[in-house]
């Protein structure tokens, strides 16, 4: 998500911390070829459970090199990070308005849609950006700008739970996107977006990191407001976009979940968002300036674009019945719109 609040910083509220760098410590491992003949496996390690059928091959993955999504419904405050609940039948995704209080903070709430037409409130002050499933579908895994944290929300009851809360004592920036492993890692992205006017205690950093058995850990501290973040099917790579950078980088993921040296997957024009995966591997990424889904190969080939409203999209996910179809949030403040076209590969819920 890449709103940026307006006002300027209440003076004096920086910390005084420690310039030491944050360092993370993994060994680069090898990328896996090409997967654009990928044959799915059954619960592979990227995968939440179900997400992908079995012993399936795929072609092409869009109808056509260009496609139109169609709109669902607009007049929303601003949308992100939408996430399909196969258990029920209905989409979740983030509604944030403008900054309020001393601190300029965004609200947000979780709003819902069962198709083909319902709207309601799924959670109120929610305080989310990007939303994901955890690994037993059982509750939503929030980027939550609200605490600084990433939250965990059960769906049977809404209640909340943290699932990282800082890094090294210091408090997160404003987590913005989340991707996790169907072992229950979760990895996110921390830009300063959602910041607002509260005191910067990452050193100006920007970072990626990962959250596993209540521990958290640094995977990159060198990217330019991180934003979207998706996993491959075999949970080998993972991508991460830099918003301010225009890059969509990967990482090579080892079994225990630490991750590699990244490397730059493409040169991304316009700003890369939120992004998602399809089962055969290939890659949806939001783009907020042209307002185009890009979608490239697992070897980083332009496949195609699929456009959405005439400005501002922000993320993507695939669902429906067969997960063939791709969900957009897309447009500008206080129009923002939910979007779907239907695609010939599944993919991830968010």
């Amino acid at each position: 998500m890449t709103w940026r609040p307006t006002t300027a910083a209440l003076a004096g509220l920086c910390l005084a911390l420690s310039a030491a760098p944050l360092s993370a410590t993994a060994a680069a491992s090898p990328r896996a070829a090409d997967v654009s003949a990928h044959v799915a496996l059954a619960n592979p390690p990227g995968t939440p459970p179900g997400a992908c059928p079995t012993g399936t091959g795929y072609g092409q993955p869009l109808p056509a090199s260009s496609v139109t999504a169609t709109k669902i419904q607009g007049g929303f405050s601003f949308l992100e990070g939408p996430v399909w609940i196969a258990d029920g039948g209905y989409l979740l995704f983030s509604d944030m308005a403008a900054g309020t209080g001393p601190y300029n903070v965004q609200p947000s709430t979780i709003r819902r849609f069962t198709p083909p037409a319902t709207f309601d409130t799924f959670i109120a002050n929610a305080g989310s950006n990007g939303l994901a499933l955890s690994a037993d579908a059982q509750q939503l895994i929030a980027a939550t700008h609200d605490q600084r944290t990433v939250s965990a929300y059960r769906l049977s009851d809404r209640a909340r739970s943290t699932v990282a809360a800082n890094y090294q004592g210091r408090a997160f920036n404003s987590p913005n996107d989340v991707a996790v492993r169907s072992d229950g890692v979760v990895y996110f992205t921390d830009p300063n977006f959602q910041r607002g006017n509260r005191p910067d205690q990452m050193s100006g950093r920007t970072s990626v990191f990962r959250a596993s058995g209540g521990q958290v850990s640094l995977v990159d501290d060198g990217l330019r407001q991180p934003n979207g973040i998706a996993l491959s099917p075999d949970g080998t790579t993972l991508y991460v976009g830099a918003y301010s950078e225009n890059k969509i980088y990967k990482y090579a993921v080892q079994p225990d979940g630490s991750t590699g040296a990244r490397s730059v997957f493409v040169n991304y024009v316009g700003g890369p968002d939120g992004g998602t995966i399809d089962c055969a591997g290939n890659v949806y990424w939001a783009s907020g300036a042209d307002s185009l889904i890009h979608v490239y190969s697992p070897a980083g080939a332009q496949l195609g674009t699929i456009r959405s409203g005439g400005t501002g999209t922000t993320n993507v996910a695939f669902g429906g019945p067969d997960r063939q179809t791709l969900f957009i949030t897309s447009g500008p403040r206080n129009d923002s719109g939910l979007y779907s076209v239907r695609l010939n590969i599944p993919g991830y819920p968010y």
